[in-house]
């Protein structure tokens, strides 16, 4: 079992869902993934729900505030640094927009909120007392972490400058899908924005590690779930699918997952 008690930076380490019915969200998840929750009491903030897997944290979802009123419900992936206020002010200096200015969330850990030049929007998360998840590439797990965008040569420019990945193109059918490194180890991956795709505001997405992903989106349809792409074999890499769960937030599966290698 692929249990981490660390993240380097530069690695994904947090998928938090916003969404609209936490509830609802907690009743699919929990079905479709396994996962056990327990709920922490924020005040006026509300509840922040963390999301478990074998008794070690996957993820965490919490209820959309009046301040983001509008927004769609959505999962957000969060980045390891060692200095949210550096990597942040490094992010402006690239031309990136900072969302949030970095603020400590109590006494876990440091983040900042950025949105890349192109509109993708990405969380930093400087480890205190939590380092985010514990538990990796395993059946309900985070997996993968893929970048869709509509400038992918600028997008591989910031980022590579922004965490030190590097990059390395692999042919995708009719297209090119980048594979970024941090040192030999895979770090995400990116794609650009098609015109067959429809519209699509550029967006990091999550990916979870399934066991048959045939089943998991049956289940997932049964439950309330939408087929975004239905299961759908990448030779070399796994068999995936994209969903909306029942409030509209998008996320992936992907079986026996080999991303990256």
């Amino acid at each position: 079992m692929a249990t981490v008690t660390q993240h380097a930076p530069g690695t994904f380490c947090w998928p938090e869902l916003a969404t609209t019915d936490q509830s609802g969200a907690k009743a699919f998840y929990t079905a479709l993934f396994g996962w056990t929750i327990v709920d922490t009491p924020m005040g006026e903030a509300g509840v922040y729900t963390m999301l478990k897997k074998g008794g070690r944290d996957v993820g965490a979802l919490v209820q959309m505030g009046k301040e983001q009123a509008g927004m769609p419900p959505h999962w957000s992936a969060y980045v390891a640094v060692a200095s949210a206020d550096a990597v942040a002010e490094q992010a402006a200096a690239l031309g990136a927009q900072v969302l949030m200015p970095p603020f400590d969330v109590m006494d876990v850990g440091r983040m900042a909120v950025i949105q890349d030049p192109q509109g993708a929007t990405l969380a930093l998360w400087q480890a205190i007392k939590h380092i985010g998840v514990g538990l990796l590439d395993e059946p309900g797990a985070l997996c993968w972490t893929e970048l869709m965008t509509t400038d992918a040569a600028a997008a591989e420019r910031f980022y590579t400058n922004l965490f030190g990945w590097t990059a390395k193109a692999m042919p995708l059918g009719p297209t090119t899908y980048t594979v970024f490194k941090r040192g030999d180890k895979p770090a995400g991956g990116m794609m650009e924005i098609t015109s067959e795709m429809g519209p699509m505001p550029p967006n990091w997405l999550s990916y979870f590690a399934v066991t048959g992903c045939d089943a998991t989106v049956a289940r997932a349809i049964m439950l309330g779930g939408q087929v975004v792409v239905p299961p759908t074999d990448v030779p070399g890499i796994g068999r995936f699918a994209v969903l909306h769960d029942p409030q509209g937030a998008t996320f992936a599966i992907v079986d026996e997952p080999k991303l990256g290698t």
